[in-house]
């Protein structure tokens, strides 16, 4: 009975983690403005969108990052006042050190001053996309 103690923690553990994993994976958090932090169009490349803008920071072998991109691209094609900007996190390591971006893909949402108002680590569902999307306007 003993012996098996250690294993039922662990499993316990374990299971604990993946249970809260799989919750914050594509969980849209609401964020507070932090200053200096403002993405405009000369440091992203693109105009951003005239009420919102999701800016995209993916790398070249993550699969979800595919499937993020492919459904942020399929959204903003109805939404003449929405952008989406992917940015290639390899490649601007000073910004993702700047922002924070801990894995990839992270979708930030920002308004149209530039100023960050939400996040996503992981591909969010299309349902929370619009509800963020949503609450900027």
């Amino acid at each position: 009975m003993k012996t098996y103690l250690p294993l039922a923690i662990v499993l316990a553990l374990s299971t604990a983690y993946g249970f809260w994993w799989k919750l914050t994976r594509g969980a849209i958090r609401s964020q507070k403005a932090v200053p200096g932090h403002l993405l405009n169009a000369e440091i992203l490349g693109e105009a951003l969108g005239t009420r919102a803008t999701m800016v995209q920071f993916s790398s070249a072998f993550c699969t979800p990052c595919r499937a993020t991109h492919l459904l942020l691209s399929q959204m903003v094609q109805s939404m003449n006042d929405v952008k989406h900007i992917q940015v290639d996190a390899e490649s601007h390591l000073e910004l993702v050190r700047e922002l924070d971006i801990r894995s990839t893909p992270t979708t930030i949402f920002i308004n149209k001053d530039g100023i960050e108002v939400g996040r996503a680590a992981g591909t969010p569902k299309r349902d929370q996309v619009l509800a963020a999307l949503a609450n900027i306007g």
